[in-house]
């Protein structure tokens, strides 16, 4: 109780629990708009981390320190504006709250301890830029999840939305983690460099660990039915689908035998 008091009285002009659902869906609604005008920048402008790291971007640090930092923010935002929140903790917020949690605890800490990027940097102002994301989606989703859950039926697992989102959820997260697995495995101990990856998705886009993140927040979108949790879902496409294309356009320029017909984060699509 105290722990939570403290959180509260810290957090208090961020909670805004007086806030109605009217003004977060304006909130989501300008942050969606945000990353529509963002879209086209992202498109044309390489996010100079990974493969496309330079130095061109000011100070950095070391990889998996940066990524730690900047990916775990996203659960720690969530769960403090979900905390604070003065509405009702139903068991349909707790298990959104988990599932939002499983994705963030692999991405922010088990993913960049699994990987073998020793000695490789990544901007500081990346990694700022990141933690603002963070906060916009952690604050939206748990002041929702925090204040507005009792909106759920309490039959709501058996819903349409759950019964389609949950599935799609769970297909988009084995995705992704395959895909992460297939790439961390591609380097034996002790080298570096990249390779053409194969096998299972890989075999149809570049980048089905992107892909999978895709799918993983259209099935929580779609769960959830909230209008945050849709602008985190477009959110991921602003982000990650510019992403993929430098991926593929790179893999291409790379390996003059990289196969012609895989497509980049959509298969048979894109």
């Amino acid at each position: 109780m105290f722990l939570k008091a403290a959180i509260s009285n810290n957090f208090y002009l961020f909670n805004l629990a007086t806030m109605t659902l009217h003004t977060l869906n304006t909130l989501s609604l300008i942050w969606i708009a945000i990353g529509v005008i963002t879209f086209p920048f992202l498109l044309r402008i390489t996010q100079p981390y990974g493969r496309h790291v330079t130095a061109k971007w000011g100070p950095m640090i070391g990889n998996k320190a940066g990524w730690i930092i900047q990916e775990l923010p996203s659960l720690i935002f969530l769960t403090v504006f979900f905390l604070t929140g003065t509405g009702p903790k139903t068991n349909v917020a707790w298990f959104l709250w988990g599932m939002w949690a499983l994705h963030y605890i692999n991405r922010s800490i088990i993913f960049p301890l699994r990987t073998k990027t020793k000695g490789k940097k990544i901007p500081v102002l990346i990694v700022c830029s990141a933690i603002t994301f963070n906060f916009a989606n952690g604050f939206l989703n748990g002041t929702y999840l925090g204040n507005f859950a009792g909106n759920y039926p309490e039959n709501y697992f058996a819903s349409l939305p759950f019964i389609i989102g949950l599935p799609v959820f769970i297909i988009g997260f084995f995705i992704n983690n395959q895909a992460d697995t297939a790439l961390i495995n591609l380097r034996k101990p002790g080298e570096t460099g990249y390779k053409i990856p194969t096998g299972g998705m890989f075999n149809y886009i570049s980048c089905p660990n992107h892909f999978g993140e895709i799918i993983e927040w259209l099935g929580f979108a779609i769960m959830a039915g909230s209008l945050p949790a849709w602008s985190f879902f477009i959110w991921a496409l602003v982000n990650l689908v510019p992403r993929t294309l430098d991926h593929h356009k790179w893999y291409l320029k790379t390996f003059p035998d990289y196969p012609k017909n895989r497509k980049a984060v959509f298969p048979f699509i894109l």
